[in-house]
């Protein structure tokens, strides 16, 4: 099957500055800030980029808690059960025992580095458990904000250190594109096992436009011979999603550009309890945490009928894509748009009517603006985007199919979630492989003395540039084809609409759109949403987060990853990517 033909860098202007580092990190969620924080101490110089303000990362959106076996009774065999069960036989076992052997101490280390997370009357670390865990081990804080705390504290380590000559935080700059020396025999051979693609273009730094006055203004770039990606999600390639409105999917796109492989892009994952606001929301919709149906809370119908027991065998707490596709089928069994969360009964279970507001203060807040008092009534929910489980394919130390190129956090596919992300396994994930790339990162930079960028070079492929008057119509195009529910049908119309949108705006005089913040990530916006839709018509079955009415069923013959990249002319193919180990 033919895919899209995709340019190669984003139309922007010649670099009017120029800086350098030993390595760069992309992104301040946690897996970014945890990177620039390891690699401040090994590596001479470190630039720290964030889209926003250092504090703007993803992570401080996260509500639930991160997933670790802290318990006693708890170990982390247990937790690689669980995570593979969730990920529909696609998981990497080796990447997930990654993960959840070296979890529990990552954990501690955050607490070392300022995060409170909420304790129970033992002092202890309190548990709970969310959806495809048969253990307490979801670590929370401040009840319903554990995001926003693990940000708070990561950010203070970087401020301790924001002034010394080690470090360069430069915030409001959008990352464009990854910069490539000429192919050399460092090839992607040595990491990701591709025998056929050749010598690589090793990475040469990234350019970048910052906003605000001084010397680092306008188009930039920064030259370095590593890059670490860690821009999150792709949350506004939809309609409706819980991400915030920086998550473009950034770094998925200038990783495509640069010549890296990306994987299980089709397994989105949509969060079952979004709340419901009208068929005309969109943008970033409130989250209502799955710890809230881990404490107890039911779902029901607009009938009143409680419907995940018939469904499966853990109710409201089972995987994800299981209740998500449960609650699609209800809403069409009774023609409405939402179905209901009732955590009336909570306040019961726990003695007490103000329970609901001492544990999810932030949820309180955020149904009180909407005049929901769900201490008193249910709260209307239906599923909306929520997080990716597919990414840059990466290996064990989140290193790309690039030379030179990692990436880390949510932008990357390390095989941990397969077809779909257990609950709270996303903070995890980039807490552990962050640690592990930034450690891999000082052996490459400083191993064999100092390692200097290679001089950038232009790529074969051209450049794009689409209006941002497009953002909406790529955005319904992605939500409609490649939502919750897919077919052949649907991902074919939402092919032909992404083909159809023009991607040459800077040579088009009869088009507004200039290259300017808004054009740049709805070009990227575009690049991401036509590789998603291609991933999807490729797996013809249905699997975790990604189901076909067409293919209902999973297909043993589809228990492998789908990889694409991008060749010298921009065709996007099928690349058979196996990570080394």
């Amino acid at each position: 099957m033919n895919g899209p033909r995709l340019a190669r860098a984003l139309a922007a202007p010649a670099p009017g500055w120029t800086t350098a580092a030993d390595a760069i990190v992309v992104g301040t969620g946690i897996a970014g800030l945890t990177a620039a924080l390891e690699l401040r101490t090994r590596v001479p110089r470190v630039l720290l980029v964030t889209k926003g303000a250092l504090s703007s990362g993803s992570t401080v959106w996260a509500q639930g808690g991160i997933a670790a076996a802290l318990h006693p009774d708890d170990t982390p065999d247990a937790h690689l059960t669980d995570t593979l069960a969730a990920g529909g036989g696609l998981s990497d076992p080796e990447a997930v025992r990654v993960l959840v052997t070296e979890g529990p101490d990552r954990v501690r280390e955050l607490v070392a580095r300022g995060t409170s997370f909420d304790v129970g009357p033992d002092g202890d670390i309190a548990l709970t458990r969310e959806g495809g865990h048969r253990a307490d081990r979801i670590a929370h804080a401040g009840g319903d904000a554990t995001g926003a705390e693990i940000s708070r504290a990561l950010v203070a380590q970087i401020e301790a250190v924001r002034h010394d000559p080690g470090i360069e935080v430069l915030e409001n700059a959008l990352v464009l594109d990854v910069l490539t020396g000429a192919p050399d025999r460092r090839s992607p051979v040595d990491v990701l096992g591709d025998t056929e693609r050749g010598p690589g273009r090793p990475v040469a730094g990234v350019t970048l436009h910052v906003r605000g006055a001084g010397s680092r203004d306008g188009v930039g770039a920064a030259l370095a011979p590593v890059v670490v990606l860690a821009t999150g999600g792709i949350g506004q390639v939809f309609r409706s999603s819980t991400n915030p409105p920086g998550a473009t999917g950034d770094g998925i796109a200038a990783a495509l550009r640069a010549g890296a492989a990306v994987g299980d892009l089709e397994f989105v994952q949509f969060h079952p309890t979004v709340l419901w606001q009208g068929m005309g929301a969109k943008g970033q919709l409130p989250l209502i945490s799955e710890a809230v149906r881990g404490e107890g809370a039911l779902l029901l119908d607009v009938s009143g009928h409680r419907f995940m027991p018939a469904e499966h065998e853990l109710a409201e707490l089972a995987p994800r894509d299981v209740v998500a596709h449960a609650i699609v089928r209800r809403m069409a069994a009774t023609n409405a748009d939402h179905v209901l969360l009732d955590a009336r009964n909570l306040g019961a279970r726990h003695r007490g009517v103000d329970y609901l507001r001492r544990r999810f203060p932030s949820i309180t807040a955020r149904l009180v603006a909407q005049g929901i008092d769900w201490t008193e009534e249910p709260v209307p929910v239906a599923p909306a985007q929520h997080y990716h489980s597919g990414g840059v394919v990466t290996d064990a130390r989140g290193r790309t199919s690039v030379p030179g190129l990692y990436a880390v956090g949510e932008v990357a596919c390390t095989g941990v979630h397969g077809a779909n992300r257990l609950a709270s396994n996303s903070l995890l994930e980039g807490l552990v492989f962050a640690h592990r790339a930034a450690r891999d990162v000082a052996r490459q930079v400083t191993g064999s003395g100092p390692r200097r960028a290679p001089e950038p070079e232009d790529r074969p492929g051209g450049a794009a540039l689409v209006p941002a008057a497009a953002r909406s119509r790529v955005q319904r195009a992605t939500s409609e084809g490649a939502g919750p529910v897919r077919s052949a049908a649907s991902l074919e119309r939402a092919a032909a609409v992404l083909a159809g949108v023009r991607t040459d705006a800077h040579r088009a005089p009869d088009v507004v759109a200039d290259p300017q913040v808004a054009e740049w990530e709805t070009t990227t916006v575009h690049q991401v949403a036509s590789t998603l839709v291609h991933a999807a018509l490729l797996r013809e079955e249905s699997r975790g987060g990604h189901f076909r009415t067409d293919f209902p069923v999973p297909d043993p013959v589809w228990r492998r990853r789908v990889t694409l990249a991008l060749d010298d002319d921009g065709a996007l193919r099928e690349a058979a990517l196996v990570p080394a180990r």
